[in-house]
């Protein structure tokens, strides 16, 4: 029997609005417990430093200018996890942390995905082991460094004893799938980013009011979609050349052809913009994959309820969304498990990503490990 470790994932997502923290039991393998999950909100001051740094790096280059600015905030975001253990009371002394950090700049052709976290001072602070820097080493084995959570999606479906094909589509920041035809055993998954999930909108939400995004579409709700501009965004979209890509970044993405409208109106238009890509990129997928008709919604973007309406227009109803919730899952916490089950796959070893899932060249182990 494999050796079972206690962990602890700690995950912020693109929206950069506070960290989702999750305590686990597992082998790394084929057996998992969660034990407590929690989230921690991000102080204004950090919140809106996160955004208005983002807002300015568009290149490598823009890391090198801002690195003093980009210092003194990993540093807070760090203190910000070291108060959020200290929270959470974890009584295990041996606990490993997975500290996935904040991704501030992600573009996998200049082979760099920044993320924001200084593993050495949390290690001083904690005093425990820390696995961090989850993405490196499959972009140096040519993969896209995203996404990382289709191994524990695996372990999810099987363990749910959820009837198999099935397809799970997180709508994070960045929308992605992981579609599974087999139980745990041989690495049979695939998975791949489809392009913008709540980026657009909460970007939309954040610079024309004092929300941090469109909570369950209702500003949506009370507008009506530009059809010029909401044709034009398509047709932009279409003759890009980059929409194929397996891994995307927020910053991949803007708001600036709704500028002009008002704010319901914008996030109508956006939020129709936004469930058309994925509707047709997820069609893509599931006929190269079928047959497929299961859809499990996990992320904040299942929590839309427009945005999930217009993506089961686009699809028609010979598939099925449905919140992965309704399988036992809690679909808020999924990503920080995952960190904390990548933690102890790293520890034992184990690949974390695979050319299936992220393009790599082959299995790649995931992330650096420091302790005292």
């Amino acid at each position: 029997m494999q050796e079972i470790y206690t962990s602890l994932g700690l995950m912020s997502g693109t929206s950069g609005d506070g960290v989702d923290a999750s305590v686990i039991n597992s082998d790394g393998i084929s057996r998992f417990t969660a034990i407590k999950d929690k989230y921690y909100e991000y102080d204004s001051d950090i919140y809106r430093k996160i955004h208005e740094l983002k807002d300015k790096i568009n290149n490598k280059d823009d890391l090198n200018i801002l690195s003093q600015e980009l210092k003194d905030l990993e540093r807070k975001i760090t203190l910000f996890h070291a108060k959020a253990i200290n929270d959470l009371k974890i009584k295990n002394e041996n606990i490993l942390i997975g500290f996935h950090g904040q991704t501030i700049y992600h573009n996998s052709k200049e082979k760099i995905s920044r993320q924001l976290g200084d593993a050495k001072l949390l290690n001083h602070l904690t005093k425990k082991k820390i696995v961090f820097n989850f993405r490196k080493k499959d972009i140096d084995n040519n993969g896209e460094g995203a996404p990382l959570t289709p191994i524990f999606h695996q372990l999810l479906v099987s363990q749910n004893k959820i009837n198999l094909p099935v397809c799970i589509l997180n709508i994070g920041g960045i929308s992605n799938i992981t579609i599974i035809k087999r139980p745990i055993g041989p690495i049979d998954i695939y998975s791949k980013d489809l392009g913008p999930g709540n980026c657009l909108i909460d970007t939309w939400i954040r610079k024309n009011s004092d929300k941090k995004y469109d909570h369950g579409g209702k500003l949506a709700a009370q507008g009506k979609r530009n059809e010029i501009i909401f044709e034009q965004a398509q047709e932009l979209y279409i003759n890009r050349n980059d929409k194929k890509k397996l891994s995307f970044d927020v910053k991949d993405f803007d708001v600036s052809f709704s500028r002009g409208l008002s704010l319901e109106d914008g996030a109508a238009t956006l939020t129709d913009f936004t469930a058309s890509i994925i509707a047709e990129s997820l069609s893509e997928e599931l006929d190269k994959h079928a047959p497929i008709n299961k859809i499990l919604i996990c992320g904040g973007g299942r929590k839309n309820k427009i945005l999930l309406k217009q993506i089961q227009v686009n699809l028609g109803s010979g598939i099925n969304l449905k919140p992965i919730d309704e399988q036992g899952i809690n679909g808020d916490f999924i990503e920080s498990q995952a960190f904390a089950f990548l933690a102890i796959r790293t520890l034992k070893k184990l690949p974390i990503t695979f050319p299936k899932t992220t393009n790599c060249s082959k299995p790649t182990i995931g992330g650096e490990i420091i302790e005292n």
